[in-house]
């Protein structure tokens, strides 16, 4: 677990990420992180939460229509 401090930026307040931070996360300067609010606190990923609800869907859809998919691909 790291302490993170909020620093001025700006008219804005910034978090410093910790290298080892953005290590484990594997991103870096110009990246994009999300932060997803969860009951139990805010998690931050780097994984679009709309494109991930999207890819559930297609999933499902996949999942349930196996056969039809089957057919359009032959």
């Amino acid at each position: 677990m790291a302490a993170l401090k909020l620093t001025q930026i700006g008219n804005s307040v910034g978090v410093i990420l910790p290298k080892e931070l953005l290590g484990k996360l594997g991103v870096g300067r110009g990246d994009t992180l999300y932060a997803i609010e969860q009951p139990d606190g805010i998690k931050l990923t780097t994984a679009d939460p709309d494109f991930e609800a999207q890819m559930n869907v297609a999933r499902r859809v996949m999942r349930e229509r196996r056969a039809v998919l089957r057919e359009l691909a032959k």
